[in-house]
């Protein structure tokens, strides 16, 4: 592989690894924020804004997380056969079919892009009580679509490169 491709595989793994140890965190303020409304439950009526902050840090956590989930191989994958394959195989296959997930996510960040703007331009408001703005958790999730989709291009050239036997560290 070129060292253009080992620095930008290298470049985002560093990225995703950083962001998810950060976000790692994120379940903490989840349930902070949970916590927070129950022991207001008790004592008097819990604050509007609660549940719906709590459903934004799941978010955050979730979307921010996945290019690390990616990278990690802690994602969820069928193995009918997969187990038996030689890793040589294993990594052409999963080149292969990485490309459908590229195009998802290309066509995610697309749809993306485009709500946020439109939340941006218009003021977009959620319809509770609360009513928080829509655009900053709105750019949150394109910016984990973003690094998923990075992540994914990363472990495309990885599988690539262990397919033709020369593996990237």
């Amino acid at each position: 592989m070129p060292e253009a491709i080992k620095r930008f595989v290298r470049a985002v793994d560093a990225v995703n690894r950083f962001v998810g140890h950060i976000v790692m965190f994120g379940v903490f303020a989840m349930i902070a924020i949970l916590l927070y409304s129950s022991l207001m439950k008790t004592v008097s009526i819990p604050p509007l804004w609660t549940l719906e902050m709590a459903q934004f840090a799941m978010v955050a956590y979730y979307m921010l997380g996945g290019g690390y989930s990616m990278q990690m191989g802690s994602h969820v994958r069928m193995d009918l056969f997969y187990s038996e394959w030689t890793p040589k195989r294993r990594a052409s296959v999963d080149a292969f079919t990485v490309l459908f997930l590229i195009f998802y996510l290309c066509l995610l960040l697309y749809g993306g892009f485009s709500s946020t703007s439109y939340a941006l331009e218009y003021g977009e408001r959620s319809y509770s009580a609360w009513r928080p703005f829509m655009a900053p958790i709105k750019i949150i999730m394109c910016i984990g679509v973003a690094l998923m989709l990075l992540q994914v291009i990363a472990t495309f050239f990885k599988n690539l490169a262990e397919a033709r036997g020369e593996p990237i560290a």
